[in-house]
């Protein structure tokens, strides 16, 4: 019976975390009382004691209830402790359920894209890309979906470090022509490399943010031009960016637009 009524005060006071938290104001006893249907005696030992432990705080103006800084010191424990790859590997494996296409997950760094993970897929195509490899920003999507979303600052300058080389005879070399890229795939959602990097093979990726709203990594699709056609590409971009979005989420970012 203890044990009972116990686990009944951790959901009551879970609930009234719960209930706290949405309300940017906060709330009186006598509203939480009325929301949770319980009087108003047991709402305010709940809230003793979860003021007591930092989780709970009384606004000395108001008199009302709100979250306690306690919640920044735990959330930002979780962030910290949240790992990229454990966290998108099993939206990378949907991907390559649902299209048999080889999947990359790369992150950024001194002006190059670093592949993290790949997922071969079940469709024969032989890349360049392996786990540990660096390739470069401009020529491949997963480069241009992290490039959209930086500062235009740290894009010139990768740009002026880095160079626009050739790979293919498509790849963008013009500087104003790509930037004006970028602001097409910030606009749409994803870019595309389209033999851009490796002659026959088409991408498309898109970028990925974490708890700050900063992009940290890009996740694509990768596959032969003859069956990445502009039909099949439509069809992936919407899986691409709910699969960018849920990733994102895991990471801890919230779009509010």
């Amino acid at each position: 019976m203890e044990r009972d009524n116990m686990v009944k005060s951790v959901g009551r006071a879970l609930d009234i975390i719960t209930l706290v938290s949405a309300k940017k104001g906060g709330l009186g006893v006598t509203e939480i009382a009325k929301h949770i249907d319980i009087n108003k005696s047991s709402v305010y030992r709940i809230l003793a004691t979860l003021a007591q432990y930092g989780y709970i705080e009384q606004d000395t103006d108001t008199g009302r209830y709100k979250l306690g800084y306690k919640f920044l010191d735990i959330s930002s424990k979780l962030l910290e402790s949240i790992d990229l790859r454990s966290e998108a590997r099993p939206y990378l494996l949907e991907l390559e359920r649902e299209t048999n296409e080889v999947i990359h997950l790369v992150v950024w760094d001194q002006g190059e894209v670093v592949y993290i993970e790949k997922l071969e897929g079940n469709e024969t195509l032989r890349m360049h890309s392996k786990v540990g490899k660096r390739a470069p920003m401009h020529c491949t999507s997963v480069g241009k979906a992290i490039l959209a979303h930086l500062p235009i600052n740290v894009v010139l300058e990768i740009i002026e470090r880095k160079g626009l080389p050739m790979h293919t005879d498509k790849t963008i070399t013009d500087k104003d022509e790509f930037l004006q890229e970028l602001i097409k795939v910030k606009q749409r959602g994803y870019a595309l490399d389209l033999e851009e990097n490796e002659y026959g093979i088409t991408c498309i990726a898109v970028p990925i943010f974490d708890h700050l709203g900063k992009v940290v990594a890009s996740v694509s699709i990768s596959g032969p031009t003859m069956r990445m056609t502009d039909e099949r590409l439509e069809q992936l971009k919407v899986q691409m960016i709910a699969a960018g979005r849920e990733i994102s989420a895991r990471l801890g970012y919230v779009n509010i637009v």
